[in-house]
């Protein structure tokens, strides 16, 4: 019985730490600080992720003065800038990502490097097409 149990709590463990759900530390391309937290979540078979954290204190109370639509001078902090992808074999694809820098919305996909890492990537049409960061698991 002490297996069976320590059996199921050892592949419960493997199975959250393979969700690509929770709390991701992105970094910033050209200084290489950590710059936020973002939330990753899923809502209706769908990803989403949300910023819930600016890291450095400049960016504090910062709003997206470059965003169009609803976005416009909303504040950063709580913004949903991962939207609508699904699940495709190992990547989430098929949905878009908000940079709140420059307001520009790009297609994404998301995959995993490791188990700590992810690989998110934006782009204008076609893949080759755009920039890569790596976010890590808080």
């Amino acid at each position: 019985m002490i297996f069976h149990t320590s059996l199921i709590l050892l592949w419960t463990f493997f199975l959250q730490v393979d969700s690509i759900e929770g709390t991701w530390v992105t970094t910033d391309d050209e200084t290489g600080k950590q710059k936020s937290e973002v939330l990753i979540y899923k809502e209706n078979g769908k990803l989403y992720g949300k910023i819930t954290k600016l890291l450095l204190p400049e960016d504090n109370g910062k709003k997206c003065v470059n965003c169009k639509g609803n976005n416009k001078e909303k504040s950063i902090e709580g913004m949903v800038i991962i939207n609508d992808l699904q699940l495709d074999e190992n990547t989430w694809e098929d949905g878009t990502i908000l940079d709140p820098k420059s307001g520009k919305v790009y297609d994404c996909h998301i995959g995993f490097e490791d188990r700590n890492t992810l690989k998110v990537r934006g782009y204008l049409g076609f893949s080759i097409l755009g920039r890569t960061q790596i976010w890590k698991r808080k």
